[in-house]
């Protein structure tokens, strides 16, 4: 199984969204050096002829998918623009937007089907095939091209869509957003559903005056990894097929013992990294931005710069609006996360839905951990205790 590039274009707007060059703010929460991260991943669609919607019956996907970001692009400009430092203050960041800018879309294409590979589900996420279905370009890059995309079109007529986006762009929510007019736009509506609005720093900036009310020396003196790696440890990657009936047994128990109701959420999040789970609130929030406001963005005496090793990232990809994502193919039947630093930390986890494409239906959801190959016999042995309902805490 192999993946060959045929050749990138840059997806200009339709139309140009502004006449002279200029820059964009972004917020303190953008800026900070955690996630100045690549986020990857890959949405995988099938070759369904009856869930063709677009009035481009006659288009592959690279084209219809190109000539949807090119009319998104009007009013999602901001993705083309270059991230660069600001002249006044070099730890924060801009944007700076250009009329000839626009997003890389790379064309390549699969010598296999999706069904061979398992539609990216099971052990396919495991093997080296799956990471060549993204772009995955250095920090440098990065900062040149925020927004990098991939359309893999493999021998059965389906494809995969692979994106490379700079994490001080936007959130999960966020990218969802964006990817949801592309494909609105792909389909031939014409409109969009959302109009977005640029106003991070009204939303995400300090307060005034600022003030920390909250205990956030969590953020500080840390020890950190470097930005491109993490470190000298192995990062390993560790797939948990939760059950539900397991999972609803655990959340009892929990009930029981604490007379308190938790989200699948919290009470598995607790579970997996039961030892240093945090409780952030609005408040520790809104005390972090005022603290990159009051000490700057400072390697000494400040927030230290970089990613930390003793961070848990935790995110929740089953409600985030990826089967909504149709181009005109149906939605994707999986949705595969790729990045192994995200939200500060290099070892994040992800909950996931099953494969829709999968040839049994099974319940539950499966977790994605990333953690140090020397805790993986530990981290087994705890969730053996799980599925035993062997609770010791």
């Amino acid at each position: 199984m192999k993946v060959e590039i045929e050749g990138t274009s840059l997806v200009l707007p339709t139309t140009p969204p502004f006449p002279h060059p200029h820059t964009l703010p972004l917020s303190h929460l953008d800026s900070d050096p955690n996630l100045r991260v690549t986020f990857r991943y890959v949405r995988a669609y099938l070759n369904c002829p009856e869930s063709r919607l677009s009035t481009r019956c006659n288009d592959d996907p690279f084209t219809a998918i190109s000539s949807g970001l090119s009319s998104a692009l009007i009013h999602y400009y901001p993705f083309a623009a270059t991230l660069r430092p600001c002249p006044d203050n070099p730890r924060r960041l801009e944007l700076f937007c250009a009329p000839s800018q626009g997003v890389p879309l790379i064309h390549a294409k699969a010598d296999c089907t999706l069904e061979s590979v398992e539609y990216l589900d099971g052990a396919a996420m495991e093997s080296v095939f799956i990471e060549q279905l993204a772009p995955d370009p250095s920090a440098d890059e990065m900062m040149i091209n925020p927004c990098i995309l991939q359309v893999t079109v493999f021998k059965c007529g389906g494809f995969a869509l692979g994106a490379a986006i700079n994490h001080a762009m936007c959130d999960g929510v966020g990218a969802t957003q964006f990817f949801g007019a592309v494909a609105e736009l792909a389909r031939g509506t014409g409109q969009i559903s959302i109009e977005p609005i640029w106003d991070r720093p009204a939303h995400l900036g300090p307060r005034d005056p600022p003030r920390i009310t909250a205990p956030i020396e969590e953020f500080r003196g840390r020890a950190m990894v470097n930005q491109e790696g993490v470190g000298t440890k192995v990062v390993v990657r560790e797939w948990v097929h939760v059950r539900d009936e397991l999972l609803e047994r655990f959340k009892s128990w929990l009930v029981e013992k604490c007379g308190v109701s938790f989200t699948t959420f919290e009470a598995l999040g607790a579970f997996i990294w039961r030892a240093n789970k945090i409780h952030a609130t609005d408040e520790h929030l809104r005390s972090f931005i005022d603290f990159l406001e009051l000490h700057g963005f400072r390697d000494r005496g400040g927030l230290p710069l970089g990613k930390s090793s003793h961070v848990s990232g935790f995110t929740d990809w089953r409600h985030l609006g990826h089967s909504k994502l149709d181009f005109g193919w149906g939605g994707p039947v999986t949705v595969v996360p790729l990045s192994q630093n995200i939200l500060g930390s290099d070892e994040p986890c992800f909950f996931l839905p099953y494969s829709s494409a999968g040839k049994e239906k099974r319940n539950g959801f499966m977790v994605l951990v990333n953690l140090p190959e020397s805790s993986v016999a530990g981290f087994r042995e705890e969730m053996d205790k799980f599925i035993k309902q062997d609770y010791d805490f």
